[in-house]
């Protein structure tokens, strides 16, 4: 990925664009639109192509770097279906308009494991329309027949004669020509570059330290500022005496904001310790009281009741009610269990930052964002603009898994910058970023089922009780949606399990904790519930845990077959080593489907030793398997965080966590050994960013049953004295 985003060379030649992203203009997509005497002339192809006349292709792209390698799929798309060099793409990022925007969720976002996934289909069409129009016009110059015409490394030819023209000699000709409705994507035979092990774009740049994240923006004249945040949410400001922070050399200002309090300097250590000087008076009139203990107790009681039932399709929650009532005056006994989780942050490599530029008529962001549209949309409000006056350049980041989609650091870079006559970069400190997240909710989570005289279930009932997501996130902007039933608490239901009647429910239960998407989201924690459940029905049943789940899967289904490839990979029907135990789980998300198993024994310290984690992985189309099977190792090291380490306590409406040693981390040293076996399929790709994380708490808490007979319910699992060293 090229390291000058948003350079003026490559943004200032859009013209003609459509409706949503990577989809064909309605008009000339490859009609030059440069200036009349530029230095280099660049050719809009359908609008997020641009031929160079040197051949060199530009892509633009709504998709943030987070880490995920995106940029390198989607190069690799259209290096395949323009046939040419993938190395001769850059990418850019695309200008933050309604036209850009991703055509599945209606934004400019990264987020939902989408960014191959919501553009391989348009992109595809793209190129293959660009490539026809090439063609035809390379035909025309040479009066031969288009059909007798094929193309090979960015250039026309024409067999017969020999003759070759470059890409870029044909853009402007090109552009003149009809755009063919009925352009072919590559088949698959000629795939030069989907599925293939390509080295990411991105990756110079970060090894040789040029790649340039929010916290490396550099402008003249920049100040730098830190804050200090309301230790208890919903807690004010009251008042702040300024004059120890004023006598830090080097600071410059003090800003008092309404929860907070920021002190601007010449560098990041100066204001710090400004900010330390700093002895802030807060009133907490209106702050949150919970504590974590008592909130547990409050979400387990609650979901003893079962929650408000929501309806798939036309159906009403008294039909699906009175379906499972129904199929569980059949079971011949029940199983009922709760789980719980508790809050948990993102914890990014690179804290919270924001760099602002503000002045009477204008504003000029960079930022590390998952969330471009909703960013420019609250900055321009914030500041009484008209959204064109809002400027953003989009940064590396590191890392998001979710956080970057919130706003709120945004917004605290531009009230600062608002006072400041300069350009101002906003870093918050490790504690006020693991202080002050939009956490994956705590949650209480309890299963239902009824089981027939064959031990398999003919009814399953899920409650959870939780705190909203789309009461937090975003500013509350999607408010409305969370009721009478939040979805986010819900997700994606594990509906490829045969079970004849399911209801599913939830309840929200407030703390005055902020909460946000967390990788994986509801997954993170319905799936936990879901496969360790299905572990405990297998047990029940006195069923082999693979076999129990192989008779609910669909015969010719993904998630079988997935399974089926995981259990033969890791060995599942073979003798074990002695003292080792298995543990599986599954989950289909984004339209992926993972299989983890995980082989584990247990010391009697109760450390844990995880001696190989084998990883089925059925997500479609695999455009790049080495980026795959690197988001997949990620996830499921930050699955394994979560599962043994992570927890975000409350304590009188604070959070008690502040940095890496009380909020751990799983390090290298950890990490066990991962075999991930990518399936072939032509299906649409699916996300591999998130899939990974939730699948991997259940099949680890099914293998210390195993090894231990003891059932684990409750995250994580040091609190029930399992070590992990």
């Amino acid at each position: 990925m090229s390291a000058t985003l948003n350079s003026p060379s490559r943004r200032n030649f859009i013209k003609g664009v459509t409706a949503s992203g990577l989809q064909v203009a309605v008009g000339h997509p490859l009609a030059a639109i440069a200036a009349p005497h530029p230095p280099t002339p660049n050719v809009s192809v359908n609008s997020w192509v641009q031929i160079a006349p040197d051949g060199a292709v530009t892509l633009l792209s709504n998709t943030s770097e987070l880490g995920q390698g995106t940029g390198t799929a989607l190069a690799q798309i259209l290096a395949n279906e323009l046939d040419l060099d993938w190395r001769t793409i850059h990418i850019e990022m695309a200008p933050i308009k309604p036209v850009f925007f991703n055509g599945e969720w209606g934004e400019y976002a990264t987020y939902g494991s989408g960014g191959v996934s919501g553009q391989i289909a348009a992109l595809r069409l793209a190129g293959a329309q660009a490539r026809a129009m090439l063609i035809s016009a390379a035909a025309t110059k040479w009066k031969v027949a288009a059909s007798d015409c094929d193309t090979a490394a960015g250039k026309v030819l024409h067999p017969k004669s020999g003759r070759r023209i470059a890409y870029g000699q044909l853009a402007l000709a090109a552009g003149k020509l009809p755009i063919p409705a009925n352009a072919v994507p590559m088949p698959k035979e000629r795939w030069g570059f989907i599925g293939k092990d390509i080295p990411r774009l991105d990756l110079p740049d970060k090894v040789n330290g040029s790649a340039r994240y929010g916290v490396d923006v550099q402008l003249p004249g920049m100040l730098i500022a830190t804050i200090l945040q309301s230790p208890r949410f919903g807690g004010q400001l009251a008042s702040v005496d300024q004059a120890p922070a004023m006598a830090i050399r080097g600071v410059r200002r003090v800003i008092e904001m309404d929860d907070a309090v920021a002190v601007v300097a010449n560098s990041y250590w100066a204001a710090k310790k400004g900010l330390d000087a700093l002895s802030p008076i807060w009133d907490n009139a209106k702050a949150s009281q919970g504590s974590s203990p008592a909130y547990m107790k409050a979400l387990l009681e609650d979901v003893k009741s079962g929650g408000q039932a929501v309806a798939p399709g036309k159906s009403t929650a008294a039909k699906v009610i009175a379906a499972y009532n129904e199929a569980t005056s059949k079971a011949a006994q029940t199983l009922e269990s709760i789980y719980t989780v508790p809050f948990l942050a993102h914890a990014t490599m690179e804290p919270m930052n924001a760099t602002a530029l503000v002045s009477a008529n204008a504003a000029e962001l960079w930022l590390p964002t998952q969330n471009q549209s909703a960013a420019l949309a609250a900055v321009a409000q914030e500041l009484t603009m008209s959204p064109d006056a809002v400027t953003i350049h989009t940064t590396l980041s590191g890392g998001g898994f979710g956080r970057r989609i919130e706003v709120d650091f945004v917004l605290q870079a531009v009230r600062i910058a608002k006072r400041i006559d300069a350009p101002v970069k906003l870093i918050w400190s490790r504690e006020e970023d693991i202080r002050h997240d939009f956490y994956r909710p705590a949650a209480a989570v309890k299963l239902t089922a009824g089981v027939g005289d064959d031990g398999l279930p003919l009814a399953l009932r899920f409650a959870s009780s939780c705190e909203s997501l789309l009461h937090y996130s975003g500013g509350g902007a999607s408010k409305a949606a969370s009721k009478p039933v939040d979805p986010s608490a819900i997700g994606e239901s594990p509906s490829y399990y045969q079970i004849p009647a399911v209801v599913l429910a939830a309840n929200t239960i407030d703390i005055g904790v902020p909460v946000g998407y967390w990788r994986s989201v509801a997954a993170s924690q319905n799936t936990f519930a879901y496969e360790s459940f299905i572990d405990e029905l297998a047990h029940l049943a006195k069923i082999d845990p693979v076999a129990y789940r192989r008779s609910l899967l669909i015969k010719d289904g993904r998630e079988r077959r997935a399974l089926d490839v995981a259990i033969e990979r890791s060995g599942w029907n073979e003798p074990l080593t002695r003292g080792r135990s298995r543990g599986v789980a599954l989950v289909r998300a984004n339209r992926s489907v993972v299989v983890h198993v995980v082989e584990l024994s247990v010391e009697n310290s109760g450390e844990v030793n995880i001696h190989r984690i084998t990883t089925a992985v059925d997500c479609g189309i695999a455009v790049n398997p080495r980026n795959i099977r690197a988001q997949i190792e990620g996830g499921i090291a930050f699955g394994l965080s979560a599962a043994f380490f992570g927890e975000i306590t409350i304590r009188d409406g604070a959070v008690e966590q502040s940095n890496f040693h009380d909020y751990r981390l799983i390090t290298l040293a950890n990490m066990p050994p991962v075999d991930v076996i990518i399936l072939e399929s032509d299906e649409k790709p699916g996300g591999v960013g998130e899939e990974a994380v939730s699948p991997i708490a259940p099949a680890v808490a099914n293998a210390l049953f195993a090894a231990t007979g003891k059932r684990i319910r409750s995250l994580p699992f040091s609190k029930a004295g399992f070590i992990f060293s």
